[in-house]
This record gives C-alpha cells, structure tokens and sequence, in this order.
C-alpha cells in the first residue's frame, strides 16, 4: 500500500493543477530557477560544517571524547561502542549512518548494539547541519537556547532510545 501514496499523490497534484490550468512545465522551471540562488547561498555554511567534522573524525578527536565521555553515557544506559554515534550524530548525517554501517557490519543487525544504533538514529537530528542551513537564510542568528536544548533533547533520546531496545 505504501508504494502506492507518492504516484498517487503525484497524480492527484497533476490533475488538480490541470484542473486549475496550471502549465506545470513551467512552474517546476520557476521553482527550479528560484533553488539556484538558494544552493549558492547556503553552500558555503554547508562546506564548513562538512569539512569541520571529516577534521574532527580525522584528527581522532571523537574517539578520544568517547572515551572521556564514557562513564557517563555508561550511567545513563548507552552502550560505549554507540559513544561516538550519539556524539557525531548532531553534526553530521552521513557520518552517522558511516558509523552506523561499521556498526551494523561489526555486530549484526539484530543485535542489541545494531537496534540501539538505528532508534538513535532515527530519533535525532543533524542538530548543527539544520541550525547552519537555518541560519543561512533567515535574519535570525542568536541561537543561545536552541542549541543547547536541541542536544539534551538528542542525548535524552539516546537514552529512551536505548532504554526501549533493551525492554523490547
């Protein structure tokens, strides 16, 4: 049933636009030509943010905080070998699921480190990538409470993540 909903929808939006005698031709150039500026803008916060967590990676930075941070996550329920994925989730999402990969890979995907790596995953949010584009192109660029609550809530959501998989 799934499958079906984006045709479905897709459809539905060509016949209602026809109906309303819409060209649909040229209103996707329009949006089209309108997201080039926007990629042009953006672009530059978005490198910035990739190139300081392949240094971060790199540089063994991350390893050493998930050993400094580990008794910690340990009192609070998350697995030692999930540290560095609850620490670089909030930065980036492609080196989270990287890391989710290796962890998939090293411990099997029905595992409870496996299960554990997936919800934390898909209950957080690239906290750093979504303020930078945020930021980019809105006036607003003071973020003193957003940040800091945004990464409790992600490491609250380790936690429960994690408290779950260990229940079920």
């Amino acid at each position: 049933m799934s499958a079906y909903i984006l045709p479905v929808i897709f459809v539905a939006l060509l016949c209602y636009s026809h109906y309303k005698k819409v060209n649909n031709y040229d209103t996707f150039v329009k949006g089209a030509k309108k997201a080039i500026p926007l990629v042009v803008d953006i672009f530059p916060y978005i490198a910035t943010i990739m190139i300081a967590v392949a240094l971060l990676r790199a540089s063994g930075i991350t390893i050493l905080l998930a050993k400094v941070f580990s008794p910690i996550f340990g009192l609070l329920g998350i697995p030692s070998e999930l540290i560095e994925l609850v620490l670089l989730r909030p930065f980036t999402g492609s080196g989270s699921y990287a890391l989710l990969s290796s962890v998939l890979t090293q411990y099997g995907a029905d595992s409870y480190i496996a299960r554990c790596a997936c919800v934390i995953l898909g209950c957080s949010e690239t906290i750093f990538y979504v303020t930078t584009v945020y930021t980019s192109k809105t006036k607003v660029k003071r973020l003193l409470y957003a940040i800091p609550i945004a990464l409790i809530a992600s490491v609250v959501g380790s936690v429960v993540a994690c408290l779950v998989c260990k229940i079920i």
